[in-house]
């Protein structure tokens, strides 16, 4: 997954409707995360098909949260702790990745609700660049139950339970499945995935579901 320049880097709106947003440009067919590099020797590690993502309701929900920017990103069960940075949209109408000179850095796209908020919020971030594995290059390997924590400019942490995992071509990105609210806290982390070829890169998005339960 690679960046381009963005002229759409202005900082988070409240209220801002992160499906009408994302959806107008990816049913385009352009406002997908961008190719990644391949250069690592066997891959990234692709969701099992058991990891699919499902409907049902946790039993432990949680309140949403005021608008607060994140500030960090962690997942324990793949090893990142990583900070994140505010993206937008490139020229192309593809959502922007954080730059590649710093492998171990996340995005949250500003045109969608903040971590924890009623709606969506959706955290990018590289699968590898010239210089190895990035920060999400585990991503795929996640499985339901693990958390996703996300450290925010209030000094909380809010705790994203993984309901699933799956791969999509980006040819046919579901996009009202991915970024569609479902009228609870939800978070959307997502880098590149599924095939590589050099001319093309990844053909494919990783995408991860989590819901927002009680935490810190």
């Amino acid at each position: 997954m690679s960046a381009t320049g963005s002229d759409e880097e202005a900082g988070p709106a409240r209220g801002r409707a992160p499906w009408g947003v994302l959806a107008l440009v990816l049913l385009a067919g352009v406002a997908l995360i961008r190719n990644g590099t391949g250069e690592t020797d066997s891959g990234p590690p692709q969701p099992a098909s058991a990891a699919a993502a499902d409907a049902h309701t946790p039993a432990r929900a949680a309140a949403p949260l005021p608008f607060s920017p994140p500030e960090r990103v962690r997942v324990p069960a793949i090893q990142v702790d990583a900070p994140v940075t505010q993206v937008g949209r490139d020229a192309a109408g593809w959502v922007e990745a954080p730059p590649p000179e710093d492998p171990n850095l996340a995005g949250w796209f500003t045109g969608a609700v903040s971590p924890g908020e009623r709606g969506t919020a959706v955290v990018v971030g590289h699968v590898d660049t010239v210089r190895g594995p990035a920060v999400f290059y585990g991503l795929g390997s996640l499985r339901k139950g693990n958390h996703v924590e996300v450290v925010r400019a209030d000094g909380g942490t809010a705790v994203f339970e993984v309901y699933g995992v799956e791969v999509f071509d980006k040819a046919h990105f579901p996009a009202r499945k991915v970024y569609g609210s479902r009228g609870a806290p939800e978070l959307r982390v997502i880098t590149c995935g599924g095939g590589y070829s050099r001319r093309h890169g990844y053909d494919s998005n990783v995408v991860v579901f989590a819901r927002l339960v009680p935490g810190r």
